[in-house]
C-alpha cells in the first residue's frame, strides 16, 4: 500500500471547509470565486501537489500560440519548434489568440480540448489564471519571450536585448557617428525598453549627448519606422545614423530616407535587430543583430518536452546571446 493516500477534491475541500464544487471552479478557471478563496484554494491544491487526471491522454503534438503570424521573425520560432518537436517524433499545430500580452481566455478551453503534450507560447506573459489552470490540468508550457518579461516561475526564453542594442550602438560610434537616433518598439514591451536602454549605455560609455528628441517608441513594423523617421530627417541637425528596434522598422527608415532624397548608407547609416531572412534580400542589405528567433523556439520546445515526460525546469529563464551582423547599410560617417 502506498505510504499516502491520493489527495482528492473532497479532501481538500474537507480541510477548506468549501464544496467540492467551489475547488473544482477554481481548478477550471471560473470567475465566479472571490480572489481571497481563490488564492487560498490554489495555495493548498500546490501544497498537496494536486494534479486533475486529464480527460484523455495527450496527444504528441505541441501546439504553438501567437496572437499574430508575422512573416519574419515569427516563421523563425515556427522552424525552431518543428525542428524541436520532429527530433522528438512530435509534430507542431499552430493557433492565434489574443494580443501581444497574453492569449484570449476562450484559447485555454480549447488547448485542454485538443490536449496537446504542451504548449509554446510567443507572448510577453500569461495571466495567473492561465498559468494556475494549466499547471493544475497538467499542461507544461514555456514562453518564448522576445517581446516580454514573464513573471518569475514561468519558463521562458528570451534574447539578451540590452546587449544587442549596445553593439548596435557602439558599432554606429566607431564608424564616426555623433547624432544617432533610436526608434523602438511600443513603450508597453520590455524588449523596447532594453533596446533603448542598450543604445544610452552605449552614447553614455562614448560620452554623446542624447537628444530627446532623437528617442522615438512606435511599432515594430515598416510604418513605424518610416514615420517617425521622416521627422527626423526633417530637421536641420538630422542623425547621421538611425538604430531601428526591428529590421521591419529599419525597413521603413529606408524607404523615409529615399523619399526624402538621402542613400542608405552615404547619407544615412541605418542598423537593425533580429536578423530575418528579408534583411539578407534589402537593398542595401542590412546590418542588424542576430537574435536567434530559431533556437529560441528549439529550446522552448526542449523545455515543455522533457517537463511532458515528467522533468523539472532546470532554469526558469534563459537569455541567448545575441550578435552584430554588418552588411552594407552602415558606412562611416560623412566628414
Amino acid at each position: 500500500m502506498p505510504d499516502h493516500p491520493r489527495v482528492t477534491l473532497a479532501m481538500i475541500a474537507a480541510e477548506a471547509g468549501v464544496s467540492k464544487a467551489t475547488v473544482s471552479k477554481v481548478l477550471n478557471g471560473r470567475p465566479d470565486v472571490s480572489a481571497g478563496m481563490r488564492t487560498r484554494l490554489e495555495a493548498m491544491l500546490r501544497h498537496h501537489g494536486y494534479r486533475r487526471r486529464p480527460a484523455t491522454s495527450p496527444s504528441r503534438t505541441i501546439e504553438m500560440v501567437f496572437s499574430e503570424l508575422d512573416a519574419g521573425w515569427s516563421l523563425e520560432v515556427i522552424r525552431g519548434v518543428e525542428r524541436a518537436a520532429q527530433e522528438a517524433g512530435f509534430a507542431v499545430i499552430l493557433t492565434v489568440s489574443g494580443d501581444r500580452h497574453s492569449p484570449a481566455d476562450d484559447w485555454l478551453d480549447g488547448v485542454l480540448q485538443r490536449r496537446p503534450a504542451g504548449v509554446v507560447l510567443v507572448f510577453a506573459d500569461l495571466s495567473a489564471a492561465h498559468r494556475e489552470k494549466l499547471r493544475a490540468q497538467g499542461m507544461p508550457f514555456a514562453i518564448v519571450a522576445p517581446s516580454g518579461d514573464p513573471a518569475p516561475g514561468v519558463p521562458s526564453v528570451g534574447s539578451a536585448n540590452r546587449d544587442g542594442a549596445f553593439a548596435a550602438t557602439r558599432h554606429l560610434i566607431e564608424l564616426g557617428h555623433r547624432r544617432i537616433a533610436a526608434i523602438t518598439g511600443p513603450r508597453d514591451m520590455m524588449c523596447s525598453v532594453a533596446r533603448l536602454e542598450g543604445y544610452r549605455d552605449a552614447m553614455a560609455a562614448a560620452r554623446l549627448p542624447v537628444d530627446p528628441d532623437w528617442v522615438r517608441f512606435g511599432t515594430f513594423l515598416p510604418a513605424g519606422g518610416e514615420g517617425h523617421a521622416r521627422e527626423l530627417l526633417a530637421r536641420p541637425d538630422r542623425p547621421t545614423a538611425v538604430f531601428a528596434g526591428s529590421d521591419l522598422q529599419a525597413l521603413g527608415v529606408i524607404a523615409a530616407a529615399t523619399a526624402t532624397g538621402l542613400t542608405v548608407p552615404t547619407d544615412l547609416s541605418v542598423v537593425g535587430y533580429d536578423d530575418i531572412a528579408l534583411s539578407r534580400w534589402m537593398s542595401p542589405q542590412l546590418t542588424t543583430v542576430h537574435q536567434p528567433l530559431a533556437l529560441m523556439g528549439a529550446e522552448a520546445a526542449r523545455i515543455v518536452l522533457h517537463l511532458a515526460g515528467g522533468g523539472v525546469a532546470d532554469s526558469r529563464r534563459i537569455n541567448l546571446p545575441t550578435r552584430l551582423i554588418v552588411r552594407d547599410s552602415s558606412a562611416p560617417a560623412a566628414a
